[in-house]
């Protein structure tokens, strides 16, 4: 390349002045919008995932108790998390409104099924022999024993699977500013779309990042609480 070459080659691809990757003045003049925003996003996620562990437990829960129903229930669910999420979302949004947001929450719980039941099953299957005997030796009843013994010795499994359902999904949830309801993801977008503004997207990203960590952490706290026994065997 030569030196005239390199300098038109340098003078293009430079970057604008007045538009930094960071900005306290975007943050001052758009406060409100990107706290609406990430509003939106935590809303989103925590609808979706309390709508997949709803509908997720409950499946993995039958699978557990009659096995020829392990393989269908994994395989839909598995042929559903396979689905791209542009795919998805184009299919869902036109059947229940583009400009609402339940298009995008349908299709964060179809993705966030398999986590939770892959996983809660996983849990539920790996469950002592020794133990199980002794509680129907007690006299527990199907019921008795899945929420007395099965579902609380299960509990870490099923919150590994939470914590992967809530990653993937505060993820997720930026391919809806395709249609309006991607919460932190409108602002990736519009930055992308307004002359790529460097501030608008690095905020949007870093808060997505940082929304993830944050959840992700606060359901392994859970966890620690709700198994004190795991804190013993690590010991």
């Amino acid at each position: 390349m030569s030196s005239r070459q390199w300098v038109i080659s340098s003078v293009r691809y430079a970057d604008p002045p007045g538009n930094p990757w960071f900005s306290w003045q975007y943050l001052r003049d758009n406060s409100d919008t990107v706290l609406s925003a990430l509003v939106e996003h935590v809303t989103l996620t925590t609808q979706a995932v309390a709508f997949a562990a709803v509908v997720g437990l409950p499946l993995a829960v039958l699978a557990y108790w009659f096995r020829p129903l392990t393989a269908p229930i994994l395989a839909l669910s598995g042929v559903l998390y396979t689905i791209p999420s542009l795919a998805l979302l184009a299919f869902v949004a036109p059947l229940v409104g583009t400009t609402r947001p339940a298009s995008v929450l349908i299709a964060l719980v179809l993705y966030a099924l398999l986590l939770i039941v892959r996983n809660t099953l996983a849990g539920l299957n790996q469950l002592p022999a020794e133990v199980l005997d002794a509680a129907q030796g007690m006299g527990y009843g199907r019921f008795a024993r899945l929420f007395r013994v099965d579902l609380p010795l299960a509990i870490p499994a099923i919150l590994t699977g939470l914590r992967l359902a809530t990653v993937s999904t505060v993820a997720l949830v930026t391919v809806g500013s395709l249609i309006g309801y991607g919460g932190l993801g409108d602002l990736i977008l519009g930055g992308f779309r307004n002359n790529f503004y460097k501030a608008e997207i690095l905020v949007g990203t870093v808060l997505c990042v940082a929304l993830g960590l944050l959840l992700d952490l606060l359901l392994a706290g859970a966890g620690r609480l709700l198994t004190p026994w795991t804190r013993g065997a690590r010991a």
